[in-house]
């Protein structure tokens, strides 16, 4: 009878576990039917350079289409225009400036043959009105301030062409501001004399600032002169992960009083301070060896070795989870408030981890928030709510100031 009564209560608590899971999932997918979501950042226009390349198709390899947006209740993405750091001069400008008007193109022709199911989005009112009309709204953003090169009009042509961000910097210094990666250290000490111009001049247009990859020096600079809140596009907490691209606690202070917003990213690396892993690291260096510099390939080629890459750390690397994701989201809630958070994935630019490899994937992050008890009305914020805001502010910036001048 005790056998009999132990296996009854094992099964109970079984049936009980699953139940809950499957109340989360569907609470779940409820939740995003009934909000708008957003992700801040992805690479997928890097895939474009192959012709046959459609957003509208669900793909096997990468992580993000349309379809599989629709399957992970995703309702917006930010499409980055990724222009890899170069000599500064000014022919390898104009060939960088070239690149991104490419990509620029490409980015309004992929969803433009797709318009039963998307639109380019630049407003926040194109974004909830997409939503109701059952489409995905399709943001830019530039990854890089590289192809503006010294040509501040540049910036405007961008922004006509639908960016409504741009990254300062990527992995070295620029002419904008210092990378917080750069292995040559600090050349402008922060943000340069043009940089402020180029925070000037967005504040002008309505583009968002984006802080992600640059110093702290030039984040405490870009603080003091812009008139507008900025985003952290992809980056994670300092506090849980050292990598110099997360920001402090200080710097999260400092967001808060700026009014600004940090989208968490999901690449493992800004989650979890790597442990050491001698067999991911022998594969990686041998993939490099194979192909030689990444920026000196065709484009052909490059997807091979982004696909290479992929599978490599799929097999070798020691993932993160969507709990790891949580932690920081936690963590930023703690210091400075559910009103400065988001998520900003960083798919197919290397963001993934497991329980969220893909867009599919997006609803067992906010299963796991539900798990810690934040709210329906928490979710909304992280999940849209808090960047639409500073894309709203940053253009009320921008039409007052037009009204001024």
């Amino acid at each position: 009878m005790k056998l009999f009564t132990n296996f009854l209560f094992i099964t109970l608590f079984l049936a009980g576990c699953e139940n809950s899971e499957e109340h989360l999932s569907r609470r779940a997918a409820k939740i995003h039917a009934s909000i708008l979501t957003i992700d801040s950042h992805c690479d997928t226009p890097m895939e474009f350079s192959d012709p046959a390349f459609d957003l509208g198709k669900r793909h096997n390899e990468g992580c993000v289409d349309f379809p599989r947006m629709k399957e992970g209740g995703l309702h917006a993405e930010f499409f980055a225009v990724f222009t890899a750091q170069g000599p500064r001069n000014d022919s390898t400008y104009s060939k960088a400036h070239q690149k991104a008007l490419d990509i620029l193109n490409e980015i309004n022709k992929n969803v433009a043959k797709n318009s039963s199911l998307a639109e380019i989005a630049t407003t926040p009112d194109d974004a909830y009105r997409l939503k109701k009309a059952g489409k995905i709204a399709a943001f830019i953003g530039m990854e890089n301030g590289y192809p503006v090169g010294k040509d501040l009009t540049r910036i405007k042509l961008y922004y006509d062409l639908g960016a409504r961000y741009m990254t300062l910097a990527h992995t070295k210094n620029n002419d904008i501001c210092d990378s917080s990666t750069d292995p040559a250290g600090a050349e402008n000490n922060g943000l340069s004399a043009f940089g402020i111009q180029v925070v000037k001049e967005m504040n002008r247009l309505g583009m968002m600032v984006d802080i992600s990859h640059i110093s702290d020096k030039s984040f405490y600079d870009v603080l003091k002169i812009t008139k507008a809140p900025v985003i952290a596009s992809h980056s994670s907490c300092r506090a849980l992960c050292g990598s110099p691209r997360n920001l402090a606690d200080d710097m999260l202070l400092a967001l808060k009083e700026n009014g600004g917003v940090i989208q968490i990213c999901i690449l493992g690396n800004y989650l979890k301070t790597p442990e050491p892993n001698p067999e991911l690291d022998s594969k990686l260096k041998e993939l490099k060896d194979k192909y030689g510099d990444y920026d000196a390939l065709s484009d052909s080629v490059k997807k091979v070795v982004r696909k290479e890459y992929r599978d490599i750390r799929k097999k070798y690397e020691k993932s993160a989870t969507v709990k790891d994701i949580v932690d920081h989201i936690d963590h930023v809630v703690q210091v400075i408030g559910i009103d400065y958070v988001g998520i900003g994935t960083d798919f197919d630019g290397g963001g993934g981890v497991e329980g969220c490899r893909t867009v599919s994937d997006m609803k067992n992050i906010t299963i796991e928030l539900l798990r810690r008890g934040y709210s329906k009305s928490d979710i909304t914020k992280i999940w849209g709510g808090n960047i639409m805001r500073v894309l709203r502010k940053v253009g009320e910036v921008a039409k007052n100031t037009k009204t001024r001048t």
